[in-house]
């Protein structure tokens, strides 16, 4: 219940706000698409922690560049496999954790 309420707070946000200072995020995502994909796939906790790291980084003193969020554990495979049914691809990284990339050919 939490988890969706945030959810339709970051879609507003991304829907209204962001047209205001379009561009203006020094990373790919963007630092409110970051934070949607935490909430959807890790802990509110550890989304909230990661978003606000992402969000404090994203000024001039910083590069920026691309920086994709870590899934902390595995979802359970779809039934489904056709690629317009994955939402993301699941890229795993030296530390036995996933990198969360969206599948721009999804449908859903």
């Amino acid at each position: 219940m939490i988890r969706t309420f945030l959810l339709k707070l970051l879609w507003l946000y991304q829907k209204f706000f962001t047209l205001i200072g379009f561009g203006s995020c020094r990373y790919y995502p963007s630092c409110s698409e970051y934070a949607r994909l935490h909430f959807e796939n890790n802990s509110i906790s550890s989304a909230f922690y990661h978003s606000l790291t992402r969000i404090l980084r994203c000024n001039q003193l910083f590069d920026g560049g691309i920086e994709y969020p870590l899934l902390d554990k595995l979802i359970p495979k779809p039934k489904k496999l056709d690629v317009d049914s994955i939402k993301y691809w699941l890229v795993p990284n030296k530390k036995g954790r996933f990198y969360i990339i969206k599948n721009f050919s999804y449908k859903g």
